[in-house]
């Protein structure tokens, strides 16, 4: 089968022949690109089992005809590729109604915005939320799902002004951009009273900002580190608020999956929108750049 392989620690996946899975076998529609593909690739996260196709989740059809979404597929089968092999825990049914470019939008981007603000935070009463990284998908899936949830104010931050824009038309009640003088005075200004919850995609500096800008109380969930990592937090800051380092697939399968299904509710409900692109995967060594480069849309990729 064609697939994408990673040859090396470092290096972007080579397109080429690589034998097909035997077992759980997925036929992949359409795979999706995540920053987690760079990571595990650069090895940052760990030495990389090489040679492996890469990937981390996808939509397609069991051998039984079954349409479902798949997350974590088994080592060294990945989603960019003909052919995958599943992971019975993470693969869940989609219905027709939903679009292969929504469907694996939801997924790893999707429960990265909706696990936090569901299982880890409580938005159902007026609160005000800080979607500190609302210009990348995470973020931008993270505004329109706290407004959903019943959230009073929702300020989405960052710095590309276009993203902001983005976040405004997706249902930000206000943004704010990140790297001014005064950061946290900037997110304070917004709502006076401090925020309630705030769902970080970046981490380091603007992390510490979003600390000082928050309520007694409040909840922080930390889903990515865009900005860089290990900011020195003060204590003193930190009391009586309750911070959470959030990986979705530390979480129950059972909660991945019920979660997911709420998602695509949702989204035949029409409440979603989440810009997207496609790459052939002869062109995966594009896909892995544009993803590189930080695009502000979700990146799939078609084996055929």
């Amino acid at each position: 089968m064609r697939a994408a392989v990673l040859e090396a620690a470092g290096q972007p996946p080579t397109v080429r022949e690589f034998d097909a899975p035997t077992r759980d076998v997925v036929q992949v529609s359409l795979a999706g690109c995540n920053p987690v593909d760079l990571a595990l690739a650069s090895g940052e996260m760990g030495d990389p089992d090489v040679p492996a196709v890469v990937g981390k989740e996808g939509v397609g059809y069991t051998v039984d005809g079954t349409r479902v979404y798949f997350n974590s597929p088994m080592s060294p089968f990945g989603s960019w590729a003909e052919l995958a092999q599943f992971n019975p825990d993470r693969t869940f049914e989609v219905p027709d109604t939903v679009g292969d470019d929504m469907a694996v939008a939801l997924g790893i981007a999707g429960l990265a915005a909706w696990l936090p603000l569901t299982r880890h935070a409580d938005v159902s009463a007026g609160q005000s939320v800080l979607v500190l990284g609302a210009t990348g998908v995470v973020g931008n899936i993270a505004v329109q799902a706290a407004k959903i949830l019943g959230a009073g104010r929702v300020v989405g931050a960052g710095r590309s002004k276009q993203g902001l824009a983005r976040a405004r038309e997706l249902g930000a009640d206000a943004v704010v951009a990140l790297g001014g003088d005064d950061d946290a005075a900037a997110l304070r200004a917004e709502v006076k009273d401090g925020y309630d919850v705030v769902v970080d995609m970046v981490y380091g500096q603007p992390f510490l900002a979003a600390l000082e800008a928050t309520a007694v109380g409040a909840t922080l969930v930390t889903v990515g580190q865009g900005a860089g990592g290990a900011p020195r937090v003060p204590f003193a800051k930190l009391m009586g608020r309750t911070h959470i380092g959030h990986n979705n697939n530390l979480l129950p399968a059972r909660a991945m999956r019920q979660g997911y299904q709420e998602l695509v509710t949702l989204a035949e409900e029409k409440r979603f929108t989440v810009d997207t692109t496609r790459y052939r995967l002869d062109d995966a060594d594009k896909a892995w750049q544009a993803q590189a480069d930080g695009p502000h849309l979700k990146i799939g990729i078609t084996p055929r």
